[in-house]
Protein backbone atom coordinates (compact mmCIF):
# COMPACT_ATOMS: atom_id res chain seq x y z
CA UNK A 1 0.00 0.00 0.00
CA UNK A 2 1.58 3.40 -0.74
CA UNK A 3 1.99 5.83 1.64
CA UNK A 4 3.69 9.67 1.94
CA UNK A 5 6.48 9.93 4.60
CA UNK A 6 5.65 10.12 8.10
CA UNK A 7 2.10 9.57 7.46
CA UNK A 8 1.06 6.83 9.22
CA UNK A 9 -2.12 4.51 8.28
CA UNK A 10 -1.82 2.39 11.63
CA UNK A 11 -4.26 3.60 14.39
CA UNK A 12 -2.34 0.55 17.14
CA UNK A 13 1.21 -0.39 15.75
CA UNK A 14 1.85 -3.52 17.24
CA UNK A 15 4.53 -3.01 19.64
CA UNK A 16 7.18 -5.87 19.87
CA UNK A 17 6.05 -7.75 23.30
CA UNK A 18 9.57 -10.41 23.44
CA UNK A 19 13.02 -10.49 21.68
CA UNK A 20 15.28 -13.48 22.01
CA UNK A 21 18.50 -14.79 19.99
CA UNK A 22 17.75 -17.97 18.12
CA UNK A 23 20.88 -20.48 19.22
CA UNK A 24 22.09 -22.98 16.90
CA UNK A 25 20.83 -26.60 17.84
CA UNK A 26 21.87 -30.14 16.24
CA UNK A 27 18.77 -31.91 14.37
CA UNK A 28 18.07 -34.73 11.92
CA UNK A 29 20.94 -36.21 11.18
CA UNK A 30 24.23 -33.70 11.55
CA UNK A 31 22.21 -30.90 10.22
CA UNK A 32 22.14 -27.30 12.59
CA UNK A 33 18.75 -25.38 13.09
CA UNK A 34 18.60 -22.06 15.12
CA UNK A 35 15.28 -22.91 16.11
CA UNK A 36 13.27 -19.72 18.02
CA UNK A 37 10.09 -21.06 18.35
CA UNK A 38 9.51 -24.44 19.69
CA UNK A 39 12.41 -24.33 22.15
CA UNK A 40 12.14 -23.84 25.93
CA UNK A 41 12.00 -19.92 25.75
CA UNK A 42 8.80 -20.52 23.53
CA UNK A 43 7.00 -23.91 23.63
CA UNK A 44 4.47 -22.71 21.06
CA UNK A 45 2.97 -19.50 19.76
CA UNK A 46 -0.65 -20.45 18.38
CA UNK A 47 -0.70 -21.76 15.93
CA UNK A 48 3.07 -21.57 15.25
CA UNK A 49 4.70 -24.85 16.73
CA UNK A 50 8.23 -24.19 14.92
CA UNK A 51 10.46 -22.23 13.44
CA UNK A 52 14.00 -22.99 12.39
CA UNK A 53 16.54 -21.48 10.66
CA UNK A 54 18.90 -24.53 8.98
CA UNK A 55 22.34 -25.45 7.87
CA UNK A 56 23.07 -27.83 5.57
CA UNK A 57 26.23 -29.35 4.57
CA UNK A 58 26.51 -32.83 2.87
CA UNK A 59 25.98 -35.72 3.84
CA UNK A 60 23.73 -34.33 6.52
CA UNK A 61 20.30 -33.31 6.34
CA UNK A 62 16.84 -34.59 7.63
CA UNK A 63 16.30 -38.32 6.22
CA UNK A 64 12.64 -40.49 6.37
CA UNK A 65 10.50 -39.47 8.82
CA UNK A 66 6.70 -38.49 9.46
CA UNK A 67 4.64 -35.89 10.47
CA UNK A 68 0.78 -35.62 11.68
CA UNK A 69 -1.39 -32.99 12.35
CA UNK A 70 0.29 -29.72 10.91
CA UNK A 71 1.83 -28.34 8.13
CA UNK A 72 5.24 -27.45 7.02
CA UNK A 73 6.18 -24.72 5.57
CA UNK A 74 9.57 -24.67 3.41
CA UNK A 75 11.57 -21.43 2.26
CA UNK A 76 15.10 -21.63 0.86
CA UNK A 77 17.59 -18.89 1.45
CA UNK A 78 20.78 -20.41 -0.18
CA UNK A 79 21.58 -24.11 -2.36
CA UNK A 80 19.51 -26.70 -3.02
CA UNK A 81 17.02 -28.88 -0.60
CA UNK A 82 15.28 -32.05 -2.01
CA UNK A 83 12.21 -33.36 -0.61
CA UNK A 84 10.65 -36.82 -0.91
CA UNK A 85 7.69 -38.23 0.32
CA UNK A 86 5.31 -41.58 0.20
CA UNK A 87 2.62 -39.91 -1.65
CA UNK A 88 5.35 -39.29 -4.71
CA UNK A 89 5.76 -36.30 -4.16
CA UNK A 90 9.38 -35.06 -5.73
CA UNK A 91 10.25 -31.85 -5.88
CA UNK A 92 13.51 -29.90 -5.36
CA UNK A 93 13.88 -26.34 -4.24
CA UNK A 94 16.36 -23.43 -4.24
CA UNK A 95 17.05 -19.94 -3.55
CA UNK A 96 13.58 -18.00 -2.99
CA UNK A 97 11.71 -21.51 -3.85
CA UNK A 98 9.11 -22.65 -1.68
CA UNK A 99 7.03 -25.75 -0.51
CA UNK A 100 4.23 -25.60 1.76
CA UNK A 101 3.34 -29.16 3.07
CA UNK A 102 -0.34 -29.94 4.67
CA UNK A 103 0.65 -33.40 6.39
CA UNK A 104 -2.83 -33.76 7.63
CA UNK A 105 -3.34 -37.51 8.59
CA UNK A 106 -0.08 -38.56 8.04
CA UNK A 107 3.33 -38.13 5.79
CA UNK A 108 6.69 -39.56 5.82
CA UNK A 109 9.45 -37.75 3.97
CA UNK A 110 12.60 -36.60 3.29
CA UNK A 111 14.63 -33.30 2.92
CA UNK A 112 17.86 -33.61 2.13
CA UNK A 113 20.80 -31.23 0.24
CA UNK A 114 20.18 -32.06 -3.14
CA UNK A 115 21.74 -32.33 -6.83
CA UNK A 116 21.39 -29.33 -9.14
CA UNK A 117 17.49 -28.43 -9.83
CA UNK A 118 16.48 -28.41 -13.46
CA UNK A 119 15.36 -24.47 -13.36
CA UNK A 120 19.01 -23.57 -11.49
CA UNK A 121 22.43 -21.84 -12.62
CA UNK A 122 23.95 -23.12 -9.60
CA UNK A 123 26.63 -25.11 -9.73
CA UNK A 124 24.80 -27.78 -7.86
CA UNK A 125 24.52 -28.55 -3.97
CA UNK A 126 28.19 -28.07 -3.14
CA UNK A 127 28.61 -26.08 0.11
CA UNK A 128 26.23 -25.14 2.94
CA UNK A 129 22.14 -25.20 2.28
CA UNK A 130 19.83 -22.73 4.32
CA UNK A 131 16.32 -21.99 5.02
CA UNK A 132 13.68 -21.11 6.94
CA UNK A 133 11.00 -23.91 7.90
CA UNK A 134 7.98 -22.86 9.99
CA UNK A 135 5.22 -25.35 11.24
CA UNK A 136 1.78 -23.79 11.37
CA UNK A 137 -0.79 -26.11 13.57
CA UNK A 138 -3.54 -27.16 12.24
CA UNK A 139 -7.06 -26.92 13.96
CA UNK A 140 -9.09 -30.33 14.87
CA UNK A 141 -11.10 -30.72 12.06
CA UNK A 142 -8.58 -30.67 9.68
CA UNK A 143 -5.72 -32.48 11.42
CA UNK A 144 -6.66 -35.95 9.81
CA UNK A 145 -6.87 -34.47 6.40
CA UNK A 146 -5.25 -36.09 3.62
CA UNK A 147 -1.50 -34.66 2.54
CA UNK A 148 -1.25 -31.69 0.15
CA UNK A 149 1.84 -30.94 -1.25
CA UNK A 150 2.64 -26.84 -2.95
CA UNK A 151 5.52 -26.22 -4.81
CA UNK A 152 6.23 -22.44 -5.80
CA UNK A 153 9.52 -21.61 -7.86
CA UNK A 154 10.62 -18.04 -6.89
CA UNK A 155 9.93 -16.66 -9.78
CA UNK A 156 5.99 -17.50 -9.08
CA UNK A 157 6.04 -15.83 -5.94
CA UNK A 158 4.86 -12.37 -6.32
CA UNK A 159 6.53 -9.27 -5.37
CA UNK A 160 6.49 -5.44 -4.98
CA UNK A 161 8.57 -2.59 -4.30
CA UNK A 162 7.71 0.56 -3.29
CA UNK A 163 9.82 3.19 -1.83
CA UNK A 164 12.66 1.87 -0.69
CA UNK A 165 11.08 -1.41 0.46
CA UNK A 166 10.52 -4.82 -1.73
CA UNK A 167 8.68 -7.33 -0.53
CA UNK A 168 8.07 -11.30 -1.44
CA UNK A 169 4.43 -12.84 -0.95
CA UNK A 170 4.75 -16.35 0.05
CA UNK A 171 1.13 -16.12 1.83
CA UNK A 172 -1.15 -13.06 2.22
CA UNK A 173 -1.10 -9.55 0.84
CA UNK A 174 1.41 -7.02 1.01
CA UNK A 175 1.81 -3.45 -1.47
CA UNK A 176 -1.45 -4.15 -3.24
CA UNK A 177 -0.56 -7.60 -4.23
CA UNK A 178 -2.05 -11.48 -2.77
CA UNK A 179 0.08 -15.14 -2.92
CA UNK A 180 -1.77 -17.57 -4.78
CA UNK A 181 -1.20 -20.10 -1.74
CA UNK A 182 -3.54 -21.65 0.01
CA UNK A 183 -2.96 -22.01 3.48
CA UNK A 184 -5.88 -24.13 5.73
CA UNK A 185 -5.01 -21.76 8.74
CA UNK A 186 -5.50 -17.97 7.51
CA UNK A 187 -1.60 -17.08 7.27
CA UNK A 188 0.59 -14.19 6.13
CA UNK A 189 4.26 -15.48 5.88
CA UNK A 190 5.96 -11.78 4.18
CA UNK A 191 9.77 -11.42 3.02
CA UNK A 192 10.46 -7.70 3.43
CA UNK A 193 13.90 -5.90 2.41
CA UNK A 194 14.07 -2.05 3.31
CA UNK A 195 16.69 0.10 1.67
CA UNK A 196 18.50 2.37 4.02
CA UNK A 197 16.12 4.83 5.16
CA UNK A 198 13.21 2.43 4.59
CA UNK A 199 10.43 3.08 6.17
CA UNK A 200 7.46 0.28 6.81
CA UNK A 201 3.85 -0.06 7.31
CA UNK A 202 2.17 -3.32 6.89
CA UNK A 203 -1.16 -4.14 8.24
CA UNK A 204 -2.02 -7.68 10.23
CA UNK A 205 -5.31 -8.50 11.23
CA UNK A 206 -5.75 -7.71 14.87
CA UNK A 207 -7.33 -10.80 16.30
CA UNK A 208 -3.72 -12.20 14.57
CA UNK A 209 -0.61 -13.55 16.59
CA UNK A 210 2.62 -12.26 14.38
CA UNK A 211 6.00 -11.95 15.06
CA UNK A 212 9.69 -11.31 12.79
CA UNK A 213 12.35 -13.22 12.28
CA UNK A 214 15.28 -11.14 11.46
CA UNK A 215 17.92 -12.55 8.62
CA UNK A 216 20.01 -9.95 7.55
CA UNK A 217 21.22 -6.17 8.75
CA UNK A 218 19.55 -4.47 12.04
CA UNK A 219 16.06 -2.36 11.90
CA UNK A 220 14.08 -0.74 14.43
CA UNK A 221 10.34 -2.91 15.01
CA UNK A 222 7.71 -1.27 17.30
CA UNK A 223 8.53 2.50 17.24
CA UNK A 224 11.52 4.47 17.16
CA UNK A 225 12.20 3.93 20.78
CA UNK A 226 12.77 0.12 20.42
CA UNK A 227 16.85 -0.91 20.27
CA UNK A 228 17.76 -2.15 16.95
CA UNK A 229 17.59 -6.25 16.20
CA UNK A 230 19.87 -7.62 14.40
CA UNK A 231 19.68 -11.25 12.48
CA UNK A 232 18.77 -14.53 14.17
CA UNK A 233 16.42 -12.42 16.41
CA UNK A 234 13.09 -13.52 16.94
CA UNK A 235 10.41 -10.84 17.53
CA UNK A 236 7.23 -11.42 19.08
CA UNK A 237 4.86 -8.67 18.54
CA UNK A 238 1.94 -7.57 21.14
CA UNK A 239 -1.55 -5.93 20.09
CA UNK A 240 -2.16 -3.83 17.51
CA UNK A 241 -3.69 -3.33 13.42
CA UNK A 242 0.10 -3.53 12.09
CA UNK A 243 3.90 -3.45 11.81
CA UNK A 244 5.55 -0.35 11.49
CA UNK A 245 9.54 -1.16 10.97
CA UNK A 246 12.92 1.19 9.95
CA UNK A 247 16.31 0.60 8.80
CA UNK A 248 18.21 3.45 9.74
CA UNK A 249 21.55 1.58 9.19
CA UNK A 250 23.61 1.74 5.84
CA UNK A 251 23.41 -1.79 4.99
CA UNK A 252 19.78 -3.40 3.87
CA UNK A 253 17.75 -5.14 6.05
CA UNK A 254 16.07 -8.08 5.58
CA UNK A 255 13.36 -9.68 7.81
CA UNK A 256 10.05 -12.14 7.37
CA UNK A 257 6.77 -11.02 8.73
CA UNK A 258 4.40 -13.87 9.48
CA UNK A 259 1.06 -13.65 10.99
CA UNK A 260 -1.77 -16.23 11.60
CA UNK A 261 -5.00 -16.87 13.15
CA UNK A 262 -5.00 -18.26 16.07
CA UNK A 263 -6.60 -21.58 16.79
CA UNK A 264 -7.44 -21.63 20.45
CA UNK A 265 -7.23 -25.03 20.70
CA UNK A 266 -5.33 -27.64 22.84
CA UNK A 267 -2.51 -29.06 21.50
CA UNK A 268 -0.09 -32.13 22.79
CA UNK A 269 3.30 -32.70 20.85
CA UNK A 270 5.17 -35.93 20.93
CA UNK A 271 8.36 -34.92 18.15
CA UNK A 272 6.82 -34.76 14.92
CA UNK A 273 3.20 -35.49 15.34
CA UNK A 274 0.66 -32.69 16.95
CA UNK A 275 -2.50 -33.42 18.17
CA UNK A 276 -4.85 -32.16 20.69
CA UNK A 277 -5.24 -34.84 23.58
CA UNK A 278 -2.86 -37.30 25.18
CA UNK A 279 -5.17 -40.28 23.40
CA UNK A 280 -4.90 -38.73 19.72
CA UNK A 281 -0.89 -38.97 20.09
CA UNK A 282 -0.61 -42.58 21.53
CA UNK A 283 -3.43 -43.28 18.56
CA UNK A 284 -1.00 -41.99 16.63
CA UNK A 285 2.43 -43.74 17.81
CA UNK A 286 0.01 -46.89 17.06
CA UNK A 287 -0.88 -45.91 13.55
CA UNK A 288 3.25 -45.12 13.21
CA UNK A 289 4.21 -48.16 14.25
CA UNK A 290 1.28 -50.38 13.18
CA UNK A 291 1.54 -48.57 9.71
CA UNK A 292 -2.19 -47.50 9.75
CA UNK A 293 -4.53 -44.26 9.46
CA UNK A 294 -2.65 -42.80 7.20
CA UNK A 295 0.79 -44.49 7.59
CA UNK A 296 0.13 -47.69 5.18
CA UNK A 297 2.50 -46.81 2.44
CA UNK A 298 5.31 -46.56 5.42
CA UNK A 299 5.73 -49.54 5.78
CA UNK A 300 7.83 -50.46 2.25
CA UNK A 301 8.60 -46.87 1.07
CA UNK A 302 12.03 -45.64 1.50
CA UNK A 303 13.32 -42.45 -0.20
CA UNK A 304 15.99 -42.52 -3.01
CA UNK A 305 18.66 -40.80 -0.67
CA UNK A 306 17.81 -43.44 2.38
CA UNK A 307 18.07 -46.18 -0.31
CA UNK A 308 21.87 -45.07 -1.93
Amino acid sequence: MPQKKGCSFLNEPRLVARKFLARPQIEGVGAVVRRSIGRFELKYFDPFIVLDEFSVTAPAGFPDHPHRGFETVTYMLQGVIMHEDFEGHKGTIEAGDLQWMTAGRGIVHSEMPGAQGIHSKMPGAQGTQRGLQLWINLASKYKMIEPRYQEVLSKDIAEAEDDGIKVRVIAGEALGIKSPIYTRTPTMFLDFTLKPGGHLQQPIPKSWNAFVYVLEGEGIFGNMKSQPSNSHHILLLGAGDGLEAWNQSSKLLRFILVGAEPLGEPLVQFGPFVMNTQEEIDQTIDDFENFANGFEKARHWRSESQIN
